[in-house]
């Protein structure tokens, strides 16, 4: 599944990635989905702290790196989700991490 890059709660609008791996490589297929409080269906797009798209979809599939940002329905910007073009990567999930826990890390190539 599907897994925001920032503990739940602390921004009311969330960026999730799937797979649910950061970072994110673009030829992983990357897809960005965009979850906010908001009502209306409406999604804007930042990508290099730019507005990128305005009145986008909800969710899309990467096709170039680079930083990606969205707010749905003025709930406020997401925090930022990072997609690289590299030929070898090392990645943990995407999740919340607590000093102690125990997780897997990929190097990926």
């Amino acid at each position: 599944g599907c897994c925001p890059l920032s503990p739940a709660g602390a921004q009311s609008t969330q960026l999730l990635v799937e797979p649910p791996w950061t970072s994110a490589v673009l030829w992983d297929w990357v897809t960005l989905i965009c979850q906010g409080s908001g009502t209306l269906s409406a999604t804007t797009w930042y990508k290099d702290g730019r507005l990128w798209r305005y009145m986008g979809p909800k969710h899309f599939t990467v096709t170039e790196s680079g930083t990606y940002q969205c707010d749905r329905s003025g709930a406020g910007l997401s925090p930022p989700v990072h997609v690289v073009n590299a030929t070898a990567v090392l990645q943990v999930p995407a999740q919340a991490l607590m000093e102690g826990d125990i997780m897997t890390l990929r190097c990926r190539v």
